[in-house]
């Protein structure tokens, strides 16, 4: 589960890179009902996108050249230099060095052994998002891999994650929690990219979960709004009901109606 009692290691900020930042806005905004907040003019059209006032993501154009549109996930380091070094060490890449931002704190954006891109923020007067598991914020990551153990190895020596298999209907599932934590604080699981046959020819990457009310409602708006719908709606025994989906320009992410009893 999620907390904001960020640990090293767990989920602490996420954002999604778009080259129409002001059609992002309102996709999410129809879709989660998020509002869109600056973080100011020297921020480059950096942003907050909200709920009540409290931060669930944030946003920024992209250019062709930095990549196709994609969320990236970030993840709480006590020491960036440090959380570098070892990524370095676990034969990992470094795609932004650590810098700071505007004071709020230090940022890098790495990529593990497989190429795939993840960021690490490192808190100054901002410690990361401000609410979880809630309807239209984050609930659960996967990281889909060609190859499970490698990524495990990779990031138990880069960010300290610690592992466990979870047995449902068709077969195991290993899921990720920041190191000593225990299950309480499992907030994703690692995904074959064979396990599923919308992955197939797609590259290894990091999907977000989103919390919503209703899956197969928000399928339908999503679609309303320009986004497509790349697998499901689906029930999975003992979690929820989800779907897979992608924003007009190619995000991809996926929305989950938790079971009552997952959502604590």
């Amino acid at each position: 589960m999620f907390t904001t009692r960020f640990v090293g290691g767990a989920p602490n900020w996420l954002d999604v890179g778009v080259p129409d930042l002001d059609g992002a806005i309102d996709f999410y905004g129809g879709l989660f009902g998020w509002r869109f907040r600056s973080a100011g003019p020297e921020a480059g059209g950096y942003g907050f996108f909200q709920l009540d006032g409290r931060t669930v993501a944030a946003g920024m154009r992209t250019d062709p050249e930095q990549g196709p549109p994609s969320w990236t996930v970030y993840f709480h380091s006590p020491d960036a230099e440090a959380t570098v070094k070892a990524v370095e060490q676990a034969h990992g890449a470094v795609l932004t060095p650590p810098m700071d931002v505007l004071g709020q704190g230090h940022m890098a954006v790495l990529a593990d052994r497989a190429g795939v891109p993840f960021g690490i923020w490192q808190p100054g007067r901002l410690s990361g998002l401000d609410v979880f598991e809630v309807p239209g914020a984050l609930c659960w990551l996967e990281l889909y891999s060609p190859d499970i153990a490698a990524a495990a190895g990779f990031f138990n020596a880069a960010l300290g994650w610690e592992t466990t298999s979870l047995t449902f209907p068709g077969g195991a599932y290993t899921c990720v929690a920041p190191a000593g934590a225990g299950d309480e604080a499992l907030f994703g699981g690692l995904v074959p990219l064979t396990d599923d046959p919308a992955e197939a020819d797609s590259p290894p990457y990091w999907l977000p979960y989103f919390e919503v009310a209703d899956t197969d409602a928000a399928v339908v708006r999503a679609q309303e709004l320009g986004g497509a719908l790349r697998t499901g709606p689906t029930d999975v025994p003992d979690v929820g009901r989800m779907a897979k989906l992608a924003d007009p320009y190619g995000a991809r992410f996926a929305v989950l109606t938790s079971l009552p009893q997952e959502r604590g």
